[in-house]
């Protein structure tokens, strides 16, 4: 079975940026699962500090209204990765996914960490690159010209273990699937 991951659209990070692309597409392909009756499931990114965007007593730390009555299942992490010290393996394994699509925000961080440790248990994983955002830039980095989702998109490609695509790319490959 395969389910659908959205990671951290939170307000937090939402409201940090011009987003309105990231989320047409990541609700374009959450509409996809929900039609096939797939698995939708919300990672929460919440911190202890106070002065973080997603302290966990915030309205930063909320899910953005645009997606979040979506979301069949809503968990809750602390690191980079929706596996480390949550009930995401649990949650997959009960419902019989070994297929993973990885949508959401930061695309350096949250998503490509949780990508390859789901490579690592043992999931295919599909990576949809421009359904992913960051609120970082290459300014961030000090390297000019730096594309972070493209980067990041390009290194899971050649790790030869992750299946990278663009939106397009998913259209062609899965939305013609009878279930997905």
């Amino acid at each position: 079975m395969k389910a659908l991951l959205v990671i951290d659209v939170q307000n937090g990070i939402v409201n940090y940026g011009d987003f309105k692309e990231e989320l047409s597409l990541i609700e374009n392909i959450i509409i996809d699962f929900k039609d096939r009756n797939s698995p939708v499931i919300f990672m929460r990114h919440l911190d202890d500090a106070e002065e973080s965007p997603l302290y966990k007593h915030s309205v930063g730390s909320e899910l953005h209204s645009s997606l979040k009555d979506y979301a069949d299942y809503v968990l809750e992490k602390q690191t980079p990765s929706s596996f480390f010290n949550t009930g995401l393996s649990i949650t997959l394994e009960k419902l019989g996914v070994n297929h993973l699509f990885i949508t959401g925000f930061n695309t350096e961080f949250c998503c490509m960490f949780t990508a390859i440790s789901a490579f690592d248990r043992g999931y295919k994983v599909t990576f949809i690159e421009n359904a992913t955002g960051t609120v970082n830039t290459d300014e961030t980095y000090e390297m000019p010209g730096l594309d972070i989702k493209d980067f990041v998109g390009t290194v899971l490609h050649w790790s030869d273990a992750v299946e990278v695509l663009d939106y397009e790319e998913y259209i062609n490959e899965y939305k013609i699937e009878k279930n997905i």
